[in-house]
């Protein structure tokens, strides 16, 4: 709901611009772009691996903006995010060193991601069970609907025995962005990986709710930090 009113208020604006200075990459997507990633995501959670309202979705991502699209997506399709699970998951989510423990875990599925660069799929073949992000999404449709109701009320994250549905999400980044004594529209950065709690709030959450945008860096190099809050326009580096 948050992603579609920033949507129709300008969806050609910046949104998540991503960093990683281990590789040098650097890619920006636009509120449209961000959306349509989601979708796609959302589609294939839905359409292609049954995932629906209460089930539970395990993401092992680092800080990456796919991890952002998988993250919101989850909460599109209404499952639950679970940081780092890979048993007792209706799909795991994982980055490449992890593929070979989630080919033996409970998950009823398997996604991995190559986190190369523009996407990239994986170069070696996957474990048979293991699906290949990269090939799997372009297929999948630009518009998402859900095909049962998804509310405030559904539980969006589970972690150590506790959890939250989206209501509790919004309001906890609402809270944060107070403490911090944020504004609307502020350009934020963060180091936080979206499939951690802290990292969904930093990453995700405040941007959505502020109307802004967030800086994501990767493997940060501080000799560049200056510089990228300069060229970057950030106005809050998030701890």
């Amino acid at each position: 709901m948050l992603l579609a009113g920033l949507l129709r208020a300008d969806g050609a604006r910046p949104l998540l611009t991503f960093y990683d200075d281990g590789t040098g990459e650097r890619v920006e997507l636009s509120v449209a772009t961000f959306d349509n990633w989601v979708a796609k995501t959302a589609n294939l959670l839905q359409g292609d691996l049954g995932v629906g309202p209460g089930d539970r979705v395990g993401v092992s991502l680092p800080a990456h903006w796919q991890a952002a699209v998988w993250v919101c997506a989850c909460w599109a399709v209404g499952a639950a995010v679970l940081p780092g699970r890979w048993d007792d998951v209706a799909v795991a989510v994982v980055a490449p060193d992890q593929v070979r423990k989630a080919e033996e875990s409970t998950a009823g599925e398997v996604v991995a991601l190559s986190l190369r660069p523009l996407g990239g799929r994986f170069i070696d073949p996957l474990p048979r069970r293991v699906l290949d992000y990269a090939v799997e999404v372009p297929a999948q449709g630009d518009r998402f609907a859900p095909y049962a109701p998804v509310g405030p009320h559904t539980v969006g994250w589970v972690e150590g025995g506790s959890s939250a549905n989206l209501a509790d999400l919004v309001a906890a980044a609402h809270s944060r962005a107070d403490r911090l004594g944020l504004a609307a529209g502020e350009r934020l950065l963060s180091t936080a990986s979206p499939a951690t709690y802290a990292g969904a709030l930093a990453t995700l959450l405040l941007p959505l709710v502020l109307g802004g945008s967030v800086v994501l860096v990767r493997n940060p190099d501080p000799a560049r930090q200056a510089r990228r809050l300069d060229e970057e326009r950030v106005s809050t580096v998030l701890a």
